[in-house]
């Protein structure tokens, strides 16, 4: 099987970068080992579909957690804004959200995977299904195809690695992009999760399963230094803590191992420490005979009082009008810094995306092409590039994916 060119995986980088390299009139072919296209974009945002984020070049930039420098040139000449229009021009209305998240009005990740679907129609590509087993290279090492694993070639001017990393493995991404690769002379930078919920030392976090906090700051700490510090929402679980801010949190832990760092929870980031012990106060002159762990229910929520407590060291049967100067103090203390101390990641495949993969170093920033084995192209999840939470990773994958379409439709 001939074409001009070849797009292994059909995620979003795969899809859109067919799309853009067909634009020119050129014949593209996509190899999915999945029966449908978009699988793992289906289940994105919960499966609404954070499409991306509604800012400007440095905002994104600043969102970015490992190699945004790389990204520079890719995010100038594919925006948000273009994003947007490309899909309203699909007929996919858009709404932005808190944080200038987009998502489809119609709040269904499946609008999006059919309107890249009709295109792919339209546009007479076709999605072979296949699982590609090694890259093909000629007499002088550049990139000529793929083989499957069932042995089919697929000759093509151009290949492009748009395989994703490896979270998620039901969804195909299963980390075959890294080994193809290395067949290609490429380094890869090991595979960690980013964006995963982290298991903690406390048991108490157990206790407090399925409770979710809103406005609420966490702060994480290498050391005595805080790394990361943002209001948001976050959730307890049966191993620890997860939620959007966990999520954010986890990709900046990139050095060292989990057990390196901590977090600290403000309950209350709208009271400086002087505002809420004048309302620890009040409540407790309020009802001076009344135990404190019953006091605290107008302040906390209620799978969080005994936690607090016992940091404290208070007996929640202690009687308000006996706590002294000095356990109300700290009673506030831990409500604006509650810690907690992480113990290790989840396992990769609960991770939203993967962070390392392969090396930018070797790839051509505004290209998109291999440095190291000419006519090979890589898009999204698979480079070493990863974002926090907000729509950043794809428009990571659709701004790669543009400037890698756009490279190969340039090869004749």
């Amino acid at each position: 099987m001939e074409t001009d060119h070849l797009c292994i995986g059909g995620g979003p980088a795969g899809v859109f970068a067919a799309l853009t390299a067909a634009g020119s009139g050129k014949r593209c072919i996509i190899l999915e080992q999945n029966e449908q296209i978009g699988r793992k974009l289906r289940i994105t945002g919960k499966g609404r579909c954070n499409l991306t984020n509604e800012c400007d070049r440095e905002t994104l930039l600043a969102n970015v957690a490992g190699n945004s420098k790389f990204l520079y040139g890719a995010f100038s000449r594919y925006t948000p804004q273009d994003v947007m229009a490309y899909f309203e021009e699909l007929g996919v209305p858009l709404k932005t959200e808190r944080g200038n998240r987009v998502f489809p009005v119609s709040n269904r990740a499946e609008d999006i995977v059919q309107a890249l679907q009709h295109a792919l129609h339209r546009a007479g590509i076709p999605v072979v299904r296949g699982k590609a087993a090694q890259l093909l290279f000629d007499g002088s090492g550049a990139c000529i195809g793929a083989k499957t694993a069932a042995g089919m070639e697929i000759h093509a001017k151009t290949t492009l690695l748009a395989t994703g990393g490896m979270s998620y493995p039901k969804t195909g991404s299963t980390g075959i992009g890294y080994r193809l690769a290395e067949s290609a002379g490429h380094t890869i930078v090991p595979p960690m999760p980013s964006l995963i919920p982290l298991v903690t030392e406390e048991n108490w976090c157990r206790d407090a399963m399925g409770l979710s906090l809103r406005n609420v700051t966490l702060r994480l700490y290498r050391g005595d230094r805080c790394v990361f510090e943002e209001l948001g929402e976050m959730l307890f679980t049966h191993f620890g803590i997860s939620g959007p801010l966990v999520l954010s949190a986890s990709a900046m832990m990139r050095k060292g191992t989990p057990q390196d760092y901590r977090m600290e929870i403000d309950l209350k980031p709208g009271l400086t420490p002087e505002k809420l012990d004048r309302r620890i106060q009040r409540d407790l002159s309020e009802a001076p005979n009344r135990d404190v762990g019953n006091l605290l229910h107008a302040l906390l929520p209620a799978k969080l009082i005994l936690p607090v407590l016992k940091q404290c060291r208070i007996a929640p049967d202690t009687k308000a009008n006996s706590l002294t100067r000095v356990q109300r103090q700290t009673l506030g203390s831990f409500i604006k810094a509650l810690p907690l101390h992480i113990r290790a990641f989840r396992p990769i495949d609960e991770a939203i995306i993967t962070r390392g993969g392969v090396s930018v170093r070797e790839i051509n920033a505004k290209t998109m092409e291999s440095k190291r084995c000419p006519h090979l192209y890589f898009a999204g999840e698979i480079l070493d590039v990863d974002a926090y939470t907000g729509g950043f990773n794809l428009q990571i994958a659709f701004s790669t994916a543009y400037c890698a379409g756009a490279s190969m439709a340039l090869v004749e």
